[in-house]
């Protein structure tokens, strides 16, 4: 029997290549915004891979790709460094502000409750 999985799936490839040049050019944006940029991918399960963009000026954000392999080619592709992990100077790089810590504390030191 041939194999027909292409047939099953057709534009999967195409799909997949379209994200990763969209994610690409998101994170060229973002590196060009904050004169430059370094990520770190982590994987949170069904969703996908979260990837963590450090902007040179201390600015963070993150995009969302659908699968581990896609994160890891639009990094790639966009041609930033990648960290194993976010912690040492890379995740000191991180600049946060009240908005930031507010959140992020929420209740405990007074920030706007999360209800």
């Amino acid at each position: 029997m041939a194999d027909t999985k292409a047939e099953e799936t057709p534009g999967t490839d195409a799909r997949a290549e379209r994200k990763v040049a969209r994610l690409a050019r998101q994170i060229d944006t973002f590196a060009k915004a904050h004169g430059g940029a370094e990520a770190q991918v982590a994987y949170i399960g069904q969703r996908g891979s979260r990837i963590v963009l450090v902007g040179e000026d201390g600015a963070w954000g993150d995009l969302v790709a659908p699968t581990d392999a896609l994160a890891h080619k639009a990094v790639e592709k966009a041609g930033i460094t990648v960290h194993e992990a976010f912690d040492g100077e890379f995740a000191a790089k991180v600049k946060t502000g009240p908005y930031e810590w507010s959140r992020m504390a929420g209740i405990q030191v007074g920030g706007p409750s999360n209800t």
